[in-house]
């Protein structure tokens, strides 16, 4: 896509409310509960959720409430529920008290948005995952309004309002906190630059500006020593330096439409990647003297592709669902690629892929959650719950002995 190199200046159509902010912001990188994209760790282990010592027959619901439209998923902290919604033109964050119900506050903001012909099937957002960290929530409306609100009231805090034009199919990708930083990859169609954040006033820290934003989330990880922040652009795979923003290492990676989706992965030294008509491919992210970080593919796996589903490792199996034929489970061995599994075709057209303790927890876009273990010799089921009566795109949230649902315009929870 053609750049703009007056991107920052689109970018600098900011409302900014820094004042009514603190002078200094704590840490956000320790997340409790279940704070953001794909859990504590984004990387769909569900660490604070309590398994059951025996799944029962039938979860129990305990309250649901009307909340407006979007795929985006609901996040956790304490006893606060957060949602990013849409009610007509308006996108809406909310607070609601975990054990009642009860809405504690909500805030909206005007946000019309026409969808791509391609995408009318899955609305018109929000799409991207809020943050909760540090005291804050952070939201990435669809049509890239940044905002950050107070936690306890709802008070916005700042904001950033959205680019001349998104992404092709609306912003997705969901934010990140690193320090006292908010990391995420703002802009569109046009220019796009992933972006850190001081998350108390939202002054640019830095930028990384070599492609655009594509749909998938990033994550953090360390590889010798050097603490990297590693996403999907438009037509890359990354690995920028959490500290300034270089570019430590790419690598191509282009699907139709420019529809990179999947949050990367790291099981060990490796980084697992993946996109629609591409295979699964693991690289081993080391600097090399004299030619400086390297993304080195270990392996490569044609038998998996995945679209809109990221992955999720226990031990050293990588669990997910492929989207050839028409949605299957699979498991892959992290170490050496090998298939060990396949599932039966059809199961759906996305999933959350959650592990908890010692079980997979699999939510579909067909309403339901599957348990299942996370075996290296087929896929075992254990139980098989309906938790909505519409589509399920949003993740659900695990925390405590509470599964927090997002279906087509409420919210549910449920327990055992």
């Amino acid at each position: 896509m053609t750049r703009i190199i007056g991107l920052l200046t689109a970018l600098a159509l900011t409302t900014s409310l820094a004042a009514q902010s603190p002078a200094t912001s704590p840490a956000l990188s320790k997340v409790e509960g279940w704070s953001q994209w794909r859990g504590p760790a984004r990387d769909g282990v569900a660490s604070s959720f309590t398994v059951p010592a025996t799944w029962p027959a039938q979860l129990t619901k305990k309250w649901e409430a009307t909340v407006g439209v979007g795929h985006s998923s609901p996040v956790i902290s304490g006893n606060r529920v957060i949602v990013h919604t849409r009610q007509q033109e308006r996108e809406i964050v909310a607070a609601y008290d975990l054990a009642s119900g009860k809405q504690l506050w909500q805030d909206g903001i005007n946000a019309p948005y026409t969808m791509n012909p391609a995408a009318i099937g899955h609305g018109p957002g929000p799409k991207a995952t809020p943050l909760v960290a540090g005291g804050r929530v952070f939201t990435f409306g669809i049509t890239g309004i940044f905002t950050a609100y107070d936690l306890a009231t709802g008070k916005v805090l700042w904001r950033k309002n959205e680019p001349p034009l998104p992404p092709t199919f609306g912003t997705a990708s969901s934010p990140m906190a690193d320090g006292t930083n908010v990391i995420a990859f703002l802009g569109g169609m046009k220019g796009g630059a992933l972006t850190a954040m001081d998350a108390a006033t939202g002054a640019v820290k830095w930028q990384w500006t070599g492609d655009g934003p594509a749909y998938a989330s990033p994550v953090l990880a360390t590889f010798g020593g050097v603490r990297m922040i590693i996403t999907q652009s438009e037509n890359k795979l990354v690995g920028v330096a959490a500290a300034d923003g270089k570019l430590l290492w790419e690598v191509p990676l282009k699907t139709p439409y420019a529809q990179n989706c999947v949050t990367p992965l790291v099981v060990n030294d490796v980084v697992i990647a993946a996109g629609l008509e591409n295979p699964t491919i693991a690289y081993w992210i080391h600097a090399d003297q004299g030619k400086g970080w390297q993304a080195t593919p270990r392996w490569r796996n044609e038998d998996v592709s995945m679209y809109m589903s990221s992955p999720a490792a226990s031990g050293s199996t990588i669990f997910g669902l492929s989207n050839k034929n028409r949605g299957q489970f699979f498991a892959i061995d992290a170490a050496s690629g090998k298939t060990l599994w396949l599932g039966k075709p059809r199961e759906a057209d996305n999933a959350s892929i959650v592990r908890a303790g010692s079980f997979l927890l699999l939510s579909t876009t067909n309403s339901e959650l599957i348990v299942a273990k996370p075996s290296v010799t087929a896929f075992e089921e254990v139980k098989r719950y309906t938790i909505a009566d519409s589509a399920t795109w949003a993740h659900p949230a695990f925390a405590g002995r509470s599964i927090i649902v997002k279906d087509a315009d409420k919210l549910i929870v449920w327990t055992y």
